[in-house]
């Protein structure tokens, strides 16, 4: 049976982007404005990094504890509940820390942000199980960092105009006590809305008319230019169900299917965890690991003051200098929102066709390598002799070092997507994977502070970069042992098709069982659709040997099938002879 071409899920990838958009907004909107935050709660001078950096990384440290039980939980009661108890809870304890007034009432609203939202390896799951097809993994793997990186962009940019408003925009908020008092919580409660949008977009409201489903239909409408028929939710709906139902049956259903027709048996951890998943699990924790590490000590580098020839002494190049570039943070922000436009553009039309021309593996090899030498020549970019040329050196390996980001997470993702041994663990797999990624944001950016913080005072600013050069390279170790397999989803596929030859070449090669339709012998029906009973099966043999009668055929055959359950076992029915 010849399948039609398949093509991505656009509305039910819209329902996600909205839900995903709204977590880097609230996570990176607190840069500009936490070292200020910070020193607003009584904290010394000289202690605001140590705890910016505990503040940081707290969430990631909490995200790592609970991210299994939230993956295995989505497994057990849906996908759809999951997401929406990480985004309340996510806008609830946002705000929460907008209006702390103590470091602990800050901290702990940080840590419980990262407590209750597993959204991160969900909605990679659900992502899995929208697109079983690989050759569209490339593109729909590469829309969610996509979202995450103009999330990124637009969340500093947020929460550095909206923060303390009564002191930067007096002429709207100067005369609001509210925002005297807690200066800080307006970005958060103006982030807020994007999780009410996505909350609400995400709920159903069953046995009623959706307006949202109608909005969304009217705007489909205007974009595309097609007519769509109003809809209402559907009296079957549940938190299994689609996102979004459209016309066809969507991808995200069939898992459920299956779990329907037969509970499976419960796998165990040593079957969940692979060989092959605890390699891609371990690229995956370092890859966390030595791309944050070096997102948090970049612009430290940027920003440390540039040393003359003789301004330190027992400088010897080329390897023994302690130099920056002493650049603001106005010109950080401005060189990392350029390089974050180029990353989406990159994104969303080179990682796509790449990945498809030259395999998921083999992308996953090169960038491995790129790292590792990004790193290695980070330094010397101090060392070109005007503000420009050092500026447009460090662009280039910054966006080499994206480029690399970008290619490396999504390979990832579809190679651990594509380890699962069932569908059925998938939430538990990515919720594993969500785990040890935390575990590497939390180590990466504290190690590294540290180790450049004793380079600088020996007068080697290769030391952090060439650390951080030796974990990167050592990182790649594991991808030379990943196999790329086709997955679950593959698998049945291929199955499918073996079926559908192995019928066509000897459509009756297996031993039927005996069956008597109506006294007409010489009929043959086979049932492949194993969830047929048996009054069904006699229902349609009779109606067979009717039409066989009529038409005075005694050799036709009829055959019965149903596609939807390509992986049962067939069963013959034949008449006694």
């Amino acid at each position: 049976m010849k399948r039609g071409t398949p093509k991505l899920p656009v509305q039910q990838f819209v329902i996600l982007s909205i839900c995903r958009f709204a977590e880097p907004v609230i996570f990176t909107s607190v840069f500009p404005y936490l070292p200020e935050m910070i020193r607003s709660l009584g904290v010394p001078k000289k202690e605001v990094s140590k705890w910016v950096g505990f503040t940081s990384a707290i969430f990631s440290i909490c995200q790592c504890l609970t991210a299994v039980s939230w993956g295995n939980l989505s497994d057990r009661i849906g996908r759809k509940p999951i997401i929406l108890i990480g985004l309340f809870v996510t806008m609830t304890f946002s705000i929460i820390f907008g209006l702390s007034k103590s470091l602990p009432m800050a901290i702990l609203a940080r840590a419980c942000i990262g407590l209750g939202n597993g959204n991160v390896g969900i909605i990679r799951t659900v992502v899995a199980e929208l697109v079983p097809e690989k050759e569209l993994q490339p593109r729909a793997f590469s829309l969610m960092p996509l979202v995450w990186t103009i999330g990124s962009i637009f969340g500093p940019a947020f929460g550095g105009a909206l923060a303390d408003p009564a002191k930067r925009h007096p002429e709207v908020f100067g005369h609001i006590e509210f925002f005297k008092k807690y200066p800080f919580a307006l970005p958060n409660i103006a982030a807020s809305v994007f999780f009410i949008i996505g909350i609400e977009t995400l709920e159903s409201r069953k046995y009623k008319r959706d307006y949202g489903l109608m909005f969304g239909d009217m705007l489909i409408g205007a974009c595309c230019g097609r007519r769509t028929k109003p809809k209402t939710a559907s009296p079957v709906d549940d938190e299994r169900t689609p996102l979004l139902n459209g016309d066809r049956t969507s991808r995200s259903e069939i898992p459920h299917q299956k779990k329907s027709e037969g509970k499976p048996a419960k796998l165990t951890w040593a079957e969940i965890l692979s060989p092959q998943s605890q390699l891609i699990l371990l690229e995956y924790a370092a890859l966390g690991l030595h791309s944050l590490a070096f997102d948090s000590v970049f612009p430290v580098f940027l920003n440390y003051p540039v040393e003359e020839s003789g301004g330190h002494i027992g400088m010897k190049l080329p390897f023994k200098f302690a130099r920056g570039f002493g650049i603001d943070s106005q010109a950080i922000g401005i060189l990392y929102t350029l390089n974050g436009i180029i990353g989406m553009i990159v994104q969303f039309f080179i990682f796509p066709y790449t990945a498809n021309r030259y395999g998921v593996l083999y992308c996953l090899k090169i960038t491995s390598l790129g790292f590792p030498l990004v790193y290695a020549l980070i330094p010397f970019t101090a060392l070109f002799p005007t503000d420009a040329t050092r500026q447009i050196a460090a662009f280039i390996l910054l966006c080499a070092k994206l480029g690399c980001v970008v290619f490396a997470f999504p390979c990832c993702t579809i190679l651990l997507t594509n380890s699962a041994p069932s569908v059925q663990v998938l939430g538990t797999l990515n919720g594993v994977a969500t785990s040890v990624a935390a575990i590497g944001r939390a180590v990466g950016p504290a190690f590294i502070g540290a180790v450049f913080s004793i380079g600088v005072k020996m007068g080697y600013m290769i030391f952090p970069w060439w650390t951080l050069a030796i974990i990167g390279l050592l990182s790649a170790v594991p991808v030379f042992w990943v196999i790329e397999t086709d997955g679950f989803a593959g698998a049945s596929l291929d199955d499918d098709d073996g079926s559908d030859d192995s019928e066509s070449e000897q459509p009756y090669e297996e031993a039927p069982t005996s069956y008597i339709s109506g006294g007409n012998e010489g009929l043959i029906v086979e049932r492949v659709n194993s969830k047929a009973t048996d009054a069904e099966t006699l229902r349609i043999c009779e109606n067979a040997a009717n039409d066989s009668e009529s038409d005075h055929d005694d050799t036709e055959n009829t055959r019965i099938k149903d596609y939807s359950s390509i992986d049962d076992p067939r069963r013959g029915l034949r008449p006694n002879n």
